[in-house]
C-alpha cells in the first residue's frame, strides 16, 4: 500500500526508541484537532481548561504524560487568550515530565509584526518565540507563516508546512481552462509563482500600496489579465480590504471568472460581507481557524492530513520535507 505522502517510510531509526504519541487540544480550534486525531486513529487526550470568575485561565492534564510525546493543538487566532492558553497548557506539560512538547500552532498570530516598520514598536513575533520557547515548547508545527523568515526568530526546530498540497491538489481536479494566478500584492509573488508553476498557469502581479493599517489601495496589475480565469492566492484574509480591491482591480482590466485561495479565513469586521459583494466565484479557505459563519462564497478545504501526517513522523523520526518544501515538484 503506497504512503499517503510523499517520502513516507515504515519504522523507526536504529537507535531511537519510539515516545508515546499523545494528542491534546486547546479550545480555540478543537473541530480541527478532532479531525486530526481521527486521521491517526487516536482520540484527543483529556485537557481540562477553565476560566476563574476573573477571567485567569486554568489548565490540567488529565492523563499521565510523564516520558510522552505531547503534541498540542492550539491556533493563536483573536482573542489574546488562545496563545495565553497554550502557553499555559505547554508549562502544565513540562510540569508533568513530558518527554518533548511540540506546540502544533496552525495559525500563527501575531507574524504581520515581524520586523520595526515604525519607531517605538515591538516585534511582537519575536516575542511570541520567545514565550513559546521559555514555556518549555521543545517544537513548534506551524502552516504558512505571513513572513517565512519568522523560522529564524526561534531557537528551537520549526516545521513550516503549506496549504498548497491541498490547494493545488483541488484546483487541478477543477481544471479551470485559461487560467492565471495573482497575488494580492507583491509580497505574495512567490506563493503566486509556485502555484502556476504547478497549475501550469499564467502569472499576474497586482502591485498594492498601503496607506494604513488595514487599509490598501490597487494601484497597478502586471500581466496578461483580459479573459483569463484568476485564481487569487494569499496567506491570510483579515478585514478582505485588500483582497476585495484585487478582485476589483483584476475585473476592470477584463478577467472573466475569479476564485480565490487563502490558507488563513480570519475575516474580521465585515470581511464575509465584502466577499459576499465581490465578484468573486467562490472563495476557498482552510479550517486553521475556525469559520465564523456559512457563506454560499466560502468554503472549507482540511488541512487535518496534513499535520497528521507531519505529527505522525514527528513522532516515528522520520523526514517531513516533503510537506513542507513547496519548490518540490513533487509536492
Amino acid at each position: 500500500m503506497e504512503p499517503p505522502f510523499p517520502g513516507s517510510n515504515p519504522g523507526t531509526p536504529a537507535g531511537r526508541g519510539m515516545l508515546e504519541l499523545e494528542i491534546y487540544s486547546g479550545r480555540a480550534n478543537k473541530v480541527l484537532a478532532e479531525k486530526i486525531a481521527s486521521e491517526l486513529n487516536k482520540p484527543l487526550g483529556n485537557l481540562e481548561i477553565k476560566n476563574f470568575s476573573d477571567g485567569e485561565i486554568w489548565v490540567k492534564f488529565g492523563d499521565n504524560i510523564r516520558g510522552a510525546d505531547v503534541f498540542i493543538i492550539q491556533p493563536t487566532n483573536p482573542p489574546s487568550e488562545n496563545l495565553m492558553e497554550l502557553l499555559i497548557a505547554i508549562d502544565a506539560a513540562k510540569r508533568a515530565s513530558a518527554r518533548r512538547i511540540t506546540a502544533v500552532i496552525p495559525y500563527f498570530g501575531y507574524a504581520r509584526q515581524d520586523r520595526k516598520d515604525q519607531p517605538r514598536v515591538s516585534i511582537t513575533a519575536k516575542l511570541i518565540a520567545n514565550l513559546l520557547t521559555k514555556a518549555g515548547a521543545d517544537r513548534v508545527m506551524t502552516m504558512d507563516l505571513h513572513a517565512p523568515q519568522i523560522q529564524g526568530f526561534f531557537d528551537i526546530p520549526l516545521d513550516h508546512l503549506y496549504s498548497s498540497i491541498v490547494f493545488v491538489n483541488f484546483f487541478k481536479n477543477m481544471n479551470i481552462e485559461n487560467l492565471a494566478v495573482s497575488s494580492t500584492d507583491v509580497g505574495g509573488i512567490k506563493m503566486a509563482r509556485s502555484y502556476a508553476k504547478r497549475l501550469k498557469a499564467g502569472l499576474i502581479l497586482v502591485d498594492k500600496r498601503r496607506q494604513e493599517a488595514n487599509s490598501s489601495e490597487v494601484m497597478n496589475v502586471i500581466g496578461e489579465v483580459e479573459g483569463k480565469n484568476v485564481l487569487l492566492v494569499d496567506d491570510l484574509i483579515d478585514t478582505g480590504g485588500s483582497f476585495v480591491n484585487a478582485i476589483k482591480a483584476l475585473k476592470d482590466r477584463g478577467a472573466n471568472k475569479i476564485y480565490g485561495a487563502c490558507t488563513h479565513g480570519i475575516l474580521s469586521g465585515n470581511a464575509i460581507e465584502k466577499i459576499e459583494n465581490s465578484q468573486i466565484e467562490k472563495l476557498y479557505i482552510t479550517d486553521t481557524v475556525p469559520e465564523k459563519r456559512k457563506s454560499n462564497k466560502i468554503e472549507v478545504l482540511s488541512v487535518a492530513k496534513i499535520f497528521a501526517e507531519a505529527i505522525t513522523r514527528t513522532n516515528k523520526y522520520q523526514s517531513i520535507s516533503s510537506l513542507f518544501d513547496i519548490d518540490k515538484d513533487k509536492i
